[in-house]
């Protein structure tokens, strides 16, 4: 018999990870998961070789240029506990990506290379947990190459994310003579190993202020570190894990993923101090109300949808976040927009690619329902089907371009295939109301030949972008009547999304703008939550 599903979420730590590109994300995502007694073997991004591949990287463009360019979740169980982990792409042409996954996070992994601080596209994440609530944890990464003084990096925290940075363990040196870092709270120095064979362990922890740490620092060292981590201890706040919770302070590891040095000490931090699921505010028939994880009503929403994971089988996989009750193989759930019952009975639990099948899941966890097009990134599930949770919202592309297929033959193809990638969310899809080409939208030109790639690779289309006569795209909204009067007299302008809604394909800006001035009663927007 299963313990309660109040129970059951109380041990589920769900966390996201984000950085900028290069801080080390992949490489720290592998070792949790060898900390986790996940893996056998964690492979760095730049190894070579089927064996050594990383597990959450799993598209070949990934693989191929050392990049995360599609999240994924990995589950694992340790001491007691069940991790969720959610790995996001880096690069920020995948932000929208990052960003749907994150509303299915309840904590945060931010990496942060310690030579260069905190960089751009970890600012935009961090605004994103901002908006969200996230609590954050921090892990400074790459402590055995040349890095900054730490406290220069504590300072940046505070004054660039205006959060307060709490460490808890204090590195010893950094690049060549890094040897280890000071655990605050126990006073125990783990000794970092650097030429530690790959199997190999680094040595145990032992006490700072016994005689065994001369074996590690040398006098001058042992009292810099001591120095310095009675400076630390006296000049920042104390780790309050309230605070943490609440948004205003961030614990802060120190360490080498690629040398799988602080990341034991990382997981064992997001295990202590990690939220475990909290109660989501939602709609039950139009009503406002509330979901806790220990409901008896199983309920969850797709914050993600993913074509072809395994490319021996045209799957579709869309990723379920559970919010409530004690969801069961073979259940039966309804979506709440469509009304439409589905009977689950082969959900996934993830572990990158691979993957095997649940037999139950509570509050927290993250299941993949295979469906053929039937669910949506934003829908919302629920035994009852009356319960909806906050939207995800899709963002007007920055980047609009023509596509067509070199096969003029292969033509309904390829709309099959686009549309297929735009229920993913990872593009937009547009069909102008005059003409028959198709119009993508992205937010980055790398969001174009990863779909060129996976067109290729996927569905065996060779495809063409041109420029497209549209630099802007636009949401209408307003009175049913007031946006039929702008569609009929702008028709070389409007367009459909892959929901059927009408779109402003603009040349310009100034066109967005001179259409707004003279037509006020519609809204030109920018976002749209599917209903």
């Amino acid at each position: 018999m299963s313990a309660t599903p109040s129970a059951e979420a109380a041990r589920r730590r769900t966390f996201a990870i984000i950085s900028h590109p290069d801080a080390g994300k992949t490489t720290l995502t592998e070792n949790l998961l060898l900390a986790g007694g996940a893996i056998r073997a964690a492979g760095a991004v730049r190894a070579r070789g089927e064996n050594r591949r990383t597990r959450s990287d799993w598209m070949k463009i990934e693989r191929e240029r050392g990049i995360s360019v599609s999240a994924s979740v990995m589950t694992f169980d340790h001491q007691g506990l069940m991790f969720n982990l959610l790995d996001t792409p880096g690069h920020e042409d995948f932000s929208e990506d990052t960003y749907r996954t994150l509303t299915a996070a309840d904590a945060a992994v931010m990496v942060l290379d310690a030579a260069k601080g905190i960089e751009p596209q970890t600012l935009k994440l961090f605004e994103v947990c901002r908006l969200r609530d996230i609590p954050i944890v921090t892990f400074i990464n790459k402590m055995d190459r040349e890095a900054q003084d730490p406290f220069e990096l504590l300072d940046e925290i505070a004054s660039k994310l205006a959060l307060d940075p709490s460490p808890l363990y204090w590195p010893a040196g950094s690049g060549g003579r890094f040897k280890g870092m000071l655990d605050l709270r126990s006073q125990k120095f783990l000794p970092f190993a650097k030429q530690r064979e790959a199997d190999d362990k680094h040595p145990d922890a032992i006490a700072f202020k016994g005689a065994a740490i001369a074996s590690y620092l040398d006098a001058d060292e042992v009292e810099e570190l001591s120095d310095n981590a009675e400076l630390a201890q006296g000049g920042l706040k104390p780790f309050d894990p309230q605070a943490f919770l609440e948004g205003h302070m961030t614990p802060v590891f120190f360490g080498s993923a690629l040398r799988h040095f602080g990341v034991d000490q990382l997981l064992e931090g997001l295990g202590a101090y990690a939220p475990a699921p909290k109660t989501v505010p939602a709609l039950r028939g139009g009503e406002e109300t509330h979901v806790a994880p220990g409901d008896r009503e199983v309920s969850g929403f797709v914050f993600k949808v993913q074509a072809n994971m395994d490319p021996n089988h045209r799957d579709r996989i869309a990723f379920l976040r559970l919010t409530s009750g004690q969801f069961a193989r073979g259940m039966k759930l309804k979506v709440q927009n469509t009304g439409r019952q589905l009977s689950v009975n082969a959900p996934i639990m993830f572990f990158a690619s691979d993957r095997e099948l649940a037999e139950e899941a509570f509050a927290g966890d993250v299941i993949g329902i295979p469906n053929h097009g039937v669910l949506r990134v934003g829908d919302s599930l629920s035994e009852s089907g009356a319960l909806r949770f906050a939207g995800l919202p899709n963002f007007a592309p920055e980047i609009l371009q023509r596509v067509r297929v070199k096969d003029p033959l292969k033509a309904k193809h390829l709309k099959k295939a686009l549309e297929g990638l735009a229920e993913e969310g990872v593009t937009q899809l547009f069909r102008p109301a005059l003409g028959s080409d198709f119009i993508v939208g992205a937010v980055g030109q790398l969001q174009f030949e990863v779909m060129a790639d996976r067109l290729a690779n996927e569905y065996q289309l060779q495809v063409i972008f041109e420029p497209s006569p549209y630099a802007e795209a636009r949401w209408l909204g307003g009175d049913k009547a007031d946006v039929e009067d702008f569609v009929a007299k702008h028709r070389s302008a409007i367009g459909t999304d892959i929901d059927e809604q009408p779109v402003y394909l603009a040349k310009s800006s100034w066109d967005i703008n001179y259409a707004a001035d003279r037509y006020p009663k519609v809204r030109f927007e920018r976002s749209k939550e599917r209903a």
